[in-house]
């Protein structure tokens, strides 16, 4: 589920790291998005909505909805799409409690 050759970016960069997203460990790869990370781990809800807890996923792909925040090591309303994985990072959904995890 991974693109291994970009026409524009050229090739991805394999060197696979851990991201941990609500508490599970995943493998990722430098120079991917949290957003594509997570897509490729079969991951599709992101966050849920402030208003009824609706799930949310990617919608644009390009930073402008702000559907796909989440928490990154701490920091809230990261949008996922335009953020790059690091090794170690831990994500955790927007919108559910902590003692859901």
């Amino acid at each position: 589920m991974r693109i291994e050759k970009h026409p524009i970016l050229g090739y991805i960069d394999k060197k696979e790291v851990r991201i941990t997203y609500n508490g599970v460990d995943y493998p990722a790869f430098e120079g991917e998005t949290i957003a594509a990370a997570l897509l490729a781990n079969h991951i599709r809800i992101l966050r849920y909505s402030e208003k009824g807890k609706k799930p949310r996923g990617i919608y644009c792909g390009i930073g402008h909805c702000y559907e796909c925040r989440v928490t990154v090591d701490g920091e809230r309303s990261v949008r996922a799409c335009v953020t790059g994985v690091k090794d170690q990072m831990k994500i955790i959904s927007q919108g559910i409690d902590a003692d859901e995890i």
